[in-house]
Parts: C-alpha cells; sequence; structure tokens
C-alpha cells in the first residue's frame, strides 16, 4: 500500500503538471451536458418518460469524461517506457500491482474532480437528485470505479504497444460503446438492431445504476447491477494491466 501510495502521489503530481492534458477533457464533457440538455431536453415530453431529461443525460458526460481520462494513465506509462523510468521501476521490488496502480487511481482521482465539477453545474441549471446527497456520492463512486476500468484499459494498452499514438487510439475505440447504448433515450424506446446492442453493452447497466439515484430512487436492481458492471470491468482490465507489467518485467530482465 505504501508503494502504491507513493506512485499514486507521484502520477498525480505529474498529470497536474500538464494541465493541457486534462482542460480539453473537462470542456467536451460540459460540451456533452449543455448541448445535449438543450437539444434534446423534448424526450421527457414523451410518454412514459419520468424525471428529468438533464438527470437523463448527466451520467453520458461523466462517462465520456472516464473515457477520455483513462488516457492520462496510457500516457503517463507510456512516457515512463520512453523514458526508461518503467524499466528502472521493473527491477525494483516494488509489486507489479502498485506500479499499475499508481497512474490507474490517479487517473480514477482526476476524473472524480471532473464529476464533481459537472454534478455542480449540474445543480446550477436546475439538477435534482431523487436521493439527495447520498445518490449524488453514489454517482461519484460509479464514476471512480468507471475510470479505473476504462484507465486499467488504457494503462494494458499502453504496456502492450508501447507507443503513445497506439495507446491512445486502443482508448478511442471504447467511444462507440457510448452511443451503442441507450445514450440518448431510454432504453426502452429504443427498437432492432441498437436495442440488441445497447442490452448487451456493459455500459448501459452503468447508465441504468447512475440515473435510477438522480430519477427514480434507490432501485437496487438497477444500482446493484451496475456495481457488478463497473466492479468487474475494473478487476478485468487491471488484472490485464498487471499481467502485461509482470510480461514486461520479464523481457526487462
Amino acid at each position: 500500500m505504501t508503494e502504491a501510495l507513493l506512485l499514486i502521489r507521484r502520477s498525480l503530481r505529474v498529470a497536474l503538471r500538464q494541465p493541457a492534458a486534462i482542460i480539453p477533457n473537462v470542456a467536451i464533457s460540459v460540451f456533452f451536458l449543455f448541448v445535449y440538455n438543450a437539444g434534446l431536453n423534448a424526450v421527457e415530453n414523451l410518454p412514459g418518460f419520468e424525471g428529468s431529461y438533464l438527470a437523463f443525460i448527466l451520467p453520458v458526460a461523466i462517462l465520456s469524461a472516464a473515457v477520455g481520462g483513462a488516457g492520462v494513465a496510457g500516457q503517463e506509462l507510456v512516457r515512463d517506457l520512453e523514458s526508461g523510468y518503467f524499466s528502472k521501476l521493473l527491477l525494483t521490488p516494488a509489486h507489479r500491482l502498485s506500479i499499475v496502480w499508481g497512474p490507474m487511481v490517479a487517473a480514477a482521482i482526476l476524473l472524480v474532480g471532473q464529476v464533481v465539477l459537472i454534478l455542480v453545474l449540474g445543480l446550477i441549471i436546475g439538477l435534482h437528485s431523487a436521493t439527495g446527497v447520498p445518490g449524488l456520492l453514489m454517482v461519484v463512486v460509479f464514476a471512480f470505479l468507471w475510470g479505473m476500468a476504462f484507465a486499467g484499459y488504457a494503462a494494458f494498452a499502453a504496456l502492450r504497444f508501447k507507443n503513445a499514438a497506439a495507446a491512445q487510439a486502443a482508448t478511442l475505440a471504447f467511444f462507440p460503446l457510448l452511443f451503442l447504448s441507450s445514450t440518448f433515450v431510454p432504453l426502452e424506446f429504443l427498437d432492432g438492431w441498437l436495442k440488441v446492442a445497447a442490452i448487451i453493452n456493459p455500459t448501459t447497466y452503468v447508465f441504468e445504476g447512475m440515473r435510477a439515484v438522480l430519477m427514480t430512487g434507490w432501485d437496487w436492481r438497477d444500482v446493484g447491477l451496475g456495481l457488478l458492471v463497473v466492479v468487474g470491468t475494473a478487476t478485468l482490465t487491471g488484472a490485464l494491466a498487471v499481467r502485461e507489467a509482470v510480461r514486461s518485467t520479464r523481457l526487462a530482465r
């Protein structure tokens, strides 16, 4: 844990020294929130739609921030690989999990800061949480875990390809998941192949869990399923990243 905390602190310090890598991601998330809410809020007038469209679309802004923010972990690992710092870390007794967790947790913490900003902006323009402050905190928990999941994938891609452009391209490949889901309308409003894609898309269940606490209340079926998806995805991508770090250790030796 001590090793992980030291590497998390280093990763945060490195990331905050480069605000140009963070600000565009924040701007895109805020853009999604304002533009989609302003352009599509008539959806809330459709028969069968319950709650406000602002609460419905806010998770889209949050998860888009997660996809963009995950690149921070991958970019930092690529920089360390190119400078030789990562190879030196692999030759130390530091646990491989802590080496990978450093940039992953740092990226998730930065994402939480962005989510808090998005939530504050949402509250300013009229967001109402059906579960109050605890529900808003649950949204932050969802964001942190989903940020860990994407950061794990970014770390895996960086360690696998050892190339900044390839790692970034691998991260951006997840963007279609945001839109092959119940992104703009509820799942029951979808039809055809898009509905099938949304049902098998794990992002849908993350959306549903966050929307439940914001719009309807503590629906533990949706919240529990959403948490299961984010924890499972974060575990899978983290395991892949650690496996790749162990493989890199063998190569370094």
